[in-house]
């Protein structure tokens, strides 16, 4: 019976949310198609877009995040946004949390989503065709040439893929590029306790408070090429010091740094 009443409840909020932002996406879909030739508008446009959308549409659902140094979002602009990504929440927490001028970076896949890819899409955002590792690459070149063109920052989910039980995945080394091509700051995004609100793969709904954790700055203006592997697993690293022992990864890392994991949360 319990769960009977979990998934009906679920359903309900999911409609209401879904309600929302179709609602909000046919307002400003004809707006961006105006602006289709400046992405530097369209651009701005979707992040005023994801303040309105994004809390709203996560409240409605009945999440409630507790976020703490949001002030760093702003201060180290632009840098290069990292977020683990752990649940269905994880784009609506990205709109909402993203500064005005941040470039999403997404696979190509999202496109089809409907209300929430065509906005996406249209907002200037970054597609990536990962079928192949020179595709891949080719758009993070086409991003990095933008993020030095119109001085924007970028929000990337490092892993690549969601996690199916919230645990910190393998990091790409695709942010690690980025951050050599534009020399901008790393500035981690902690998501805790999402994936127990919205699990992966489902649609079934938790209502209750999760955790947004901004850490300070990581420099990379002295990041090379050839030491892109420890630039990742230092970056690891300080992920899986501020998640809690539920979420840290179960990757054994590199013993020069393993000693190091002691969890803050």
């Amino acid at each position: 019976m319990a769960s009977k009443t979990r998934q009906f409840t679920s359903i309900i909020r999911y409609s209401i949310g879904f309600s929302l932002m179709s609602i909000f996406s046919v307002f400003y879909l004809p707006l961006m198609i105006l602006f289709l030739p400046s992405r530097y508008i369209r651009i701005r446009m979707g992040n005023f877009y994801g303040k309105i959308v994004g809390p709203l549409v996560l409240r409605s659902i009945g999440m409630k995040a507790n976020v703490h140094h949001r002030e760093r979002i702003n201060a180290n602009y632009p840098a290069i946004y990292l977020s683990n990504h752990t649940s269905q929440m994880d784009p609506l927490i990205a709109i909402w949390i993203c500064p005005f001028g941040g470039c999403g970076v997404a696979k190509k896949e999202i496109a089809s989503i409907p209300f929430f890819g065509w906005t996406y899409t249209l907002a200037g955002h970054l597609l990536i065709d990962r079928s192949s590792p020179e595709k891949a690459i080719s758009s993070m070149k086409e991003l990095a040439r933008l993020v030095k063109e119109l001085n924007l920052g970028v929000w990337i989910w490092p892993e690549g893929t969601r996690s199916l039980d919230g645990r910190l995945l393998p990091l790409k080394k695709g942010f690690v590029h980025m951050a050599i091509e534009t020399g901008l700051p790393i500035v981690p995004i902690v998501v805790k306790g999402a994936h127990v609100r919205w699990p992966s793969k489902t649609k079934l709904l938790y209502p209750g408070t999760y955790d947004i954790e901004i850490l300070p700055k990581v420099e990379t203006s002295h990041w090379k090429k050839e030491t892109l592997s420890e630039h990742i697993a230092e970056i690891h690293q300080i992920y899986n010091n501020a998640l809690p022992e539920d979420q840290q990864s179960p990757a054994k890392l590199p013993e020069s740094i393993s000693s190091t994991n002691q969890p803050k949360a």
